[in-house]
């Protein structure tokens, strides 16, 4: 195999993995690789609104929170939260050869 999806934990979708170079891949592979991640990609979005709706909700959370390590706790989740979001915006916005190219 040339190349696979693996699901990434922490972004909550599938990421390319290149096995051999860009290059090596046959048109036809290149074609239906960026075909595959264009399905992908477009369910980036949703998964950017879901985390920030996680966010508000621990923003909401920390509001009202007056025990310091648990105020820490969700000021370090909101932080991971942010994060992500902040590496699927750079996925979503990829050029799609930059994108497969420039991670592997």
């Amino acid at each position: 195999m040339k190349y696979e999806f693996t699901y990434d934990e922490r972004l909550g979708i599938e990421l390319p993995v290149l096995h051999v170079e860009w290059d090596a891949l046959t048109e036809a592979e290149q074609s239906r690789l960026l075909h595959d991640w264009e399905r992908i990609r477009g369910r980036i979005p949703d998964r950017i609104m879901q985390l920030e709706r996680s966010i508000v909700d621990k923003q909401n959370r920390l509001n009202g929170e007056d025990d310091f390590p648990a105020s820490c706790r969700l000021n370090t989740e909101i932080a991971e939260l942010a994060s992500c979001i902040t590496d699927l915006h750079l996925w979503f916005r990829a050029d799609q050869d930059v994108s497969v190219k420039g991670h592997y």
